[in-house]
């Protein structure tokens, strides 16, 4: 079979797990999650984050590699939630300009990135979520992951920016992969079946995908 990758892009809370999970059971498409739970760092992270911001995201970088590499092996199509692209463009990058990584460790993981970037191919289609940050506030609470709760507004609105500008240089930069761009505040693609019937038609205007029966 034909080997496709779809790509779910946003900031923490967007809905990128929930938009995985309806996808996997509306069409024959095998999942790919983030390694959130096996990221041995992380706890550690969200407690010191100058202190792990460079181990966690340099697992994380190798996690995703190795990610890619049985993405492109899978027959059929595969969609992972949250891209590699998006773990140095928006987090790495956030905790740089934060002065959490220094720059000798930062400029030792972007020759990796750079090396990993020629290896990998990008998704056939780039699914991009967006809300409020109000929303992804409601939504970070509502989950109740203990390690979220204390993100600070200001975090969440520098990495939305920075969603913001990668996205368009995505687009300029990867021309082959298509792009489709998700309003999620009053999307409810769990429940609602006009909003499922409105997104799956436009995945499938854009990548042909055959519904489950």
């Amino acid at each position: 079979m034909e080997n496709k990758v779809i790509g779910i892009a946003g900031n923490i809370g967007v809905g990128k797990t929930s938009l995985v999970e309806f996808l996997t059971q509306t069409y024959d498409i095998t999942p790919f999650y983030e390694p959130n739970d096996d990221n041995p760092y992380l706890d550690d992270f969200y407690q010191d984050m100058k202190a792990w911001g460079f181990h966690s995201q340099l697992y994380f970088l190798a996690s995703k590699f190795k990610i890619h590499q049985q993405l492109d092996i899978t027959p059929g199509v595969v969609i992972q939630d949250r891209t590699l692209f998006e773990d140095v463009e928006i987090f790495a990058t956030a905790l740089f300009q934060m002065r959490k990584i220094s720059k000798r460790d930062w400029q030792t993981y972007q020759s990796l990135y750079q090396s990993i970037q020629n290896a990998i191919k990008p998704p056939d289609l780039m699914i991009y979520l967006k809300c409020s940050v109000r929303t992804m506030r409601k939504r970070i609470k509502l989950r109740g992951r203990a390690m979220e709760q204390d993100i600070p507004l200001s975090y969440l609105k520098r990495l939305e920016k920075l969603y913001e500008n990668w996205i368009s240089r995505f687009r300029e930069q990867h021309g082959s992969s298509r792009v489709l761009t998700i309003e999620t505040d009053r999307l409810d693609y769990v429940n609602d079946m006009i909003d499922q019937i409105e997104l799956m038609e436009h995945i499938e205007q854009l990548l042909a995908l055959s519904r489950q029966p």
